[in-house]
């Protein structure tokens, strides 16, 4: 009996241990096949929408459009909120791939994209030492799933969804490309999206220069930008870069004496805030804006289901390879800022209120003051905006007249400007007391602009004068009719003409009554000056003299060849240069005389690529046969006499300044001792108005304007006033820099002369004695009466 119960007992206990097993299996399997069901529910998007296959294969992120210079530099970019541009993963320093997989994912090389083991150890902690998340769920989270919801079952719905996207991307994508995709993803922060934009600015380097502990902070912002931002919170970045340098000890990334000796060291930010305001050549970038977004127009996106069918700009992360040399550019805008805040310090000091009641106006009535405040204050922002806003004209000029804090510029502060009190009325008038410059470099025998400088500070100054303002040329036009004259009557620039009072008499040429201009204070001397001497002086008498021999239709004729397309009147007063014209069109003229006469139109983007790398638009040059090239060589060697015994003597002089006042108040860096040819002209506008600087050399053209933001404000005398004072020094500060970076090529040699060579050019030149001949490089017959 108690054999059988004992049996008995032993075949119960056997069918509940198999119950139990059976249950096991049941709730294992159960568990697999809820988990796979879950799993393709989510994939068949019942847990909310899903990225498509295509999608998958190629994911969509704003990506900005990049400037990239002709030496290969990253001049800005175009970006609305993502200021992102990828990164290739060779282009990645490994010591920045090891500090990522160290910190966030060290199996990330074993897993396909769930880590089991870490999963585990989250959910058995609790999330307390550490999450479960791989860098390819990071990846799909950033991409396609979005923040984390604050509600339970969305938020389960998330990991889910991330687990699955996660997968696929794992299947789709090798581990190097999912280390790339997530680090060009990522916002840093500071308009830093992705890692090169975030290298870039807080490190002023690209991502493959990143040393460990730069790296180090780098991916300790990957947790959270916001928190460890080292400009807002630098200990707390600090400390966790550090937790990452130890998590690449721990990993024998690297060793302990190299963790020992970077985490003590400080986060040594160089910081470059990346906008449209800042940065290299500001002024260039937004006329490029313009040049894109008619390209733009102009050339539709092929056709894909699914997307825009117009290109973005700030979008879809076009290339565009424009011809500025990023040096010289940094030049270009150095020597502005250098002779700029020196000439507007004697600005200021002649135009104090004890000086000048009428700052910055010269010899204006009161009533024409107020008109041009009247025409101001209704062009600017304020007014336009007021205007939109439905407000009435009474309360918008009431808002002029009311205090306002304001951040202005201001030259002496360090970053130039300052904050400040006052109002918008007052504000308008302290801009105007501001010069304003222009200048553009360009290399003649292809048209590709080197550098483009449009202002003092585009923060401040947005007009660009080099394309958008154009200016009085005042004697910088005289090489045009000069140009007419030896290309039509054959002369030389030995040819001799006589300095005295000429007159072109009423209904010729179109002239409604007699024209005949001055030299400067009234003065004639009666010698007779060859071309050369003649030009190098800016006399007023012989250039009305060649212009009625050759008549102002030519000159016109030829002024268009050269592509000038503002309208200019056939009338006798041209040849000095009483309309408007502006540094763009001026730079591309004079550039034909050093081209030997082929006339080259001015290029800025010679090609534009999409983000595969496609071309979508490839320059093709414009130029135009204009001179022959025995008369381009003449006006060469022309404008070579400006440098040699005329107005832009001083580029090759030394010791002036220990005589001359204004050499020590404005003329900045002096002396230049330039020792190699160059051609030139300066310019100086009636009432000082303008001024003006054309230098060339062989394989480079500079055209510089300085003046007021109206015509009425303007220095008091010739002195200070002329273009060899106001515009010169920036193209000699410019030029010896260029000069100092031999890498950069410019031309210091002789302009090629033709053979053969038919225009006698073998003429005596003037001696220049500067202490019997002072003002001789004073530009004074340059004004324009």
């Amino acid at each position: 009996m108690s054999k059988n119960m004992a049996k008995a007992k032993k075949k119960n206990t056997n069918k509940g241990f198999y119950k139990y097993i059976k249950w096991f299996w049941i709730l294992f399997f159960g568990g697999v096949i809820s988990i796979v069901l879950i799993f393709q529910l989510a994939a068949w998007g019942y847990l909310g929408e899903m990225p498509e296959f295509q999608h998958l294969e190629n994911p969509q992120t704003n990506l900005a459009s990049q400037i990239i210079s002709s030496d290969g530099s990253t001049l800005g970019k175009f970006y609305l909120d993502d200021n992102r541009t990828p990164v290739d993963y060779e282009d990645l320093p490994q010591n920045l791939v090891n500090a990522l997989v160290a910190s966030e994912d060290i199996r990330f090389y074993d897993h396909s994209g769930i880590d089991a083991i870490g999963f585990a150890r989250a959910l058995f902690f609790l999330g307390k030492r550490g999450g479960a998340s791989t860098l390819s769920q990071q990846l799909a989270r950033q991409i396609y799933v979005g923040p984390r919801s604050r509600n339970l079952v969305e938020t389960i719905k998330q990991k889910i969804k991330e687990w699955v996207i996660a997968t696929q991307l794992e299947r789709r994508y090798t581990k190097e490309e999912i280390i790339k995709m997530y680090l060009n993803i990522y916002d840093f922060g500071n308009n830093a999206d992705g890692i090169r934009s975030a290298s870039r600015i807080y490190f002023g380097k690209e991502p493959i220069d990143l040393k460990i502990e730069e790296s180090a902070m780098l991916v300790g912002m990957l947790q959270n930008s916001s928190l460890y931002n080292p400009l807002r919170r630098e200990e707390l970045t600090w400390n966790k870069r550090n937790l990452v340098l130890s998590q690449l000890a721990k990993y024998d990334y690297i060793s302990d004496v190299e963790k020992d000796s970077l985490q003590p060291m400080k986060i040594n930010l160089n910081y470059n805030p990346e906008n449209h305001r800042e940065g290299l050549a500001t002024y260039f970038r937004m006329y490029l804006q313009g040049f894109m977004n008619k390209w733009i127009k102009e050339n539709p996106k092929p056709a894909i289901e699914g997307e825009r069918d117009t290109w973005s700009l700030y979008l879809d992360g076009l290339r565009i390879y424009t011809t500025i040399d990023s040096r010289m550019q940094a030049n270009a805008e150095e020597a502005v800022q250098e002779h700029m805040e020196r000439l507007q310090a004697e600005f200021f000091h002649q135009n104090t209120p004890d000086r000048n009641s009428t700052a910055p106006f010269l010899d204006l009535e009161k009533s024409e003051i107020d008109g041009i405040m009247e025409r101001a204050m209704k062009n600017s922002d304020r007014w336009r905006e007021m205007k939109r806003q439905g407000k009435s004209e009474k309360d918008i000029r009431a808002s002029f007249n009311k205090k306002t804090e304001m951040t202005v510029f201001d030259w002496k502060s360090d970053a130039h400007e300052k904050d400040t009190v006052m109002t918008p009325i007052d504000s308008i008038r302290y801009y105007k007391m501001f010069l304003r410059t222009a200048m553009m470099s360009m290399e003649p025998q292809t048209g590709h602009v080197k550098a483009w400088v449009g202002g003092v500070d585009y923060r401040h100054f947005q007009y660009d004068n080099v394309y958008q303002g154009a200016r009085q040329a005042g004697s910088t036009f005289k090489p045009f009719v000069y140009a007419a004259a030896i290309d039509q009557l054959r002369l030389s620039p030995c040819y001799e003409l006589p300095d005295t009072q000429y007159c072109i008499e009423a209904e010729k040429h179109g002239n409604p009554e007699p024209w005949c201009p001055k030299n400067s204070e009234g003065k004639f001397s009666g010698e007779m000056y060859t071309l050369k001497r003649a030009l190098a002086n800016s006399k007023n008498s012989v250039t009305a003299q060649l212009i009625d021999r050759v008549g102002p239709k030519s000159v016109v004729s030829i002024v268009k060849n050269l592509g000038i397309t503002g309208e200019i009147p056939e009338v006798p007063s041209i040849a000095l240069g009483t309309h408007d014209i502006n540094v763009y069109e001026m730079v591309g003229a004079y550039g034909t005389f050093v081209n030997q006469g082929v006339y080259v139109k001015p290029v800025m983007v010679t090609r534009i690529e999409d983000k595969n790398g496609t071309v979508l638009f490839e320059y093709v040059p414009e130029t135009k046969d204009v001179l022959s090239k025995e008369v381009s060589y003449a006006m060469v060697n022309l404008m070579e006499g400006v440098t040699q015994g005329g107005s832009g003597t001083r580029l090759r002089t030394t010791g002036y300044d220990k005589w001359r006042p204004e050499y020590k108040e404005i003329i900045t860096g002096y002396p230049y001792e330039f020792k190699n040819p160059i051609a030139g002209k300066t310019g100086t506008t009636q009432n000082q108005s303008d001024g003006w600087f054309m230098g060339m050399v062989p394989n480079l053209v500079t055209g510089v304007w300085v003046g007021g933001d109206d015509r009425a404000i303007h220095f008091k005398t010739i002195t200070y006033g002329q273009g060899a004072s106001m515009a010169l020094p920036i193209w000699a500060l410019y030029m010896k820099k260029n000069y100092a970076n031999e890498e950069l090529g410019v031309s210091d040699g002789e302009f090629p002369k033709p053979e053969n060579m038919s225009i006698n050019l073998d003429c005596t030149k003037p001696a220049v004695d500067p202490e019997k001949d002072k003002d001789l490089d004073d530009d004074l017959d340059d004004l324009d009466f």
